[in-house]
């Protein structure tokens, strides 16, 4: 209950001070936002970013669907019933070990790009 409270005279408050500033203090924010934003540097980074999430987010839901394709076969597979539960129970902790792998290995990506670029930034000071 103090959280839907806190919640409310949060927004009022916002709200009742974003009225006051009035639209031209918006407009303000808003224009200076916009310089900073098309700014060549922060395009440059931005356009890095969606590179990066393009390739790394594309990686992680193949690994998962390829480990639900093997947990669905093996419950399908001839068998008893006991046979395809334990085969699906082993699939399933080998899918989840790949998922797991597979995040791992793009959270080790994310981090050598920044790693790279430091001694490369440094070669070339050192250098000129």
């Amino acid at each position: 209950m103090k959280g839907k409270i806190g919640l409310v005279v949060g927004l009022g408050a916002g709200y009742v001070l974003g009225t006051r500033a009035g639209r031209e203090r918006y407009e303000q924010i808003k224009t200076q936002w916009l310089k900073v934003w098309h700014l060549d540097p922060v395009q440059d980074q931005v356009a890095k970013v969606r590179g990066y999430v393009g390739e790394k987010a594309a990686a992680v839901p193949g690994v998962v669907w390829n480990g639900v394709v093997k947990i669905a076969r093996s419950a399908t597979a001839p068998g008893t019933p006991g046979q395809r539960l334990d085969a699906t129970l082993e699939t399933g902790e080998d899918a989840a070990e790949e998922v797991v792998k597979a995040v791992s290995e793009a959270k080790a990506a994310s981090s050598k790009p920044a790693a790279a670029k430091k001694p490369s930034a440094s070669k070339t000071k050192s250098g000129s």
